[in-house]
């Protein structure tokens, strides 16, 4: 899977962090404050979106009267003490983090998240000792299925498409870098564990966990 892989990029939520279930309770809450019941394929709709275009989604979609700004602020506030202290990274990313470092192989992260989230994690984390370059669908024209955040982390790692392995655990973005041309390794999450077999046919790869990287 790594032969000539010269960058890996990795998306954050349910990919290198295990934090999907947050999400979920954030958005009962949030509809509930609003007094706006929650469709249950909201997950489903704002997938892969930047934070930036959910908030224009649901603004747009159940009449929410706060600007998108402050939407995304209160997301921000609502997530922050789980990024910062609850949210631990998936089974064996810090090995393969720690491999890829010492193989001299390139790395990034292109998430849909915030950059306050992103970065209150990294920090939590240690990511900054493993990652190059940190990238949010808010600093990009489009987000995920687009291939616009991939190609940018490419483009400032100095990496031609071709020779970045992205990892993913959503189908929005594994179509994301494979229309960035790049190869894509799907990985198991259980908020999607409903669409295993989609996330097998539209990868090139696929994996458990991290551990199945790591030499014996």
């Amino acid at each position: 899977m790594l032969r000539n892989t010269k960058a890996v990029i990795f998306d954050l939520d349910g990919t290198l962090i295990d934090s999907m279930w947050i999400w979920k309770d954030i958005d009962i809450a949030y509809f509930a404050e609003k007094g706006i019941e929650m469709p249950e394929d909201l997950q489903e709709k704002i997938e892969g979106m930047s934070m930036r275009e959910t908030a224009t989604f649901m603004k747009k979609n159940f009449g929410i009267e706060d600007d998108e700004l402050t939407m995304m602020n209160t997301w921000n506030h609502m997530a922050m003490d789980a990024y910062c202290h609850r949210v631990p990274l998936k089974e064996g990313a810090k090995e393969f983090l720690q491999f890829l470092k010492e193989r001299g192989i390139k790395t990034g992260i292109a998430t849909s998240n915030s950059k306050e989230l992103l970065h209150a994690v990294a920090e939590k984390l240690d990511l900054y000792s493993y990652i190059d370059c940190f990238l949010t669908g808010n600093e990009v024209a489009r987000g995920k299925p687009f291939p616009d955040v991939y190609l940018e982390v490419a483009q400032r790692l100095a990496v031609s498409p071709r020779d970045c392995l992205v990892f993913e655990d959503v189908l929005p973005g594994i179509m994301a870098g494979k229309r960035a041309g790049m190869k894509v390794c799907a990985i198991y999450d259980e908020y999607t564990k409903d669409v295993v077999e989609e996330k097998k046919q539209s990868a090139d790869y696929y994996i458990q966990n991290y551990r199945e990287l790591l030499p014996e």
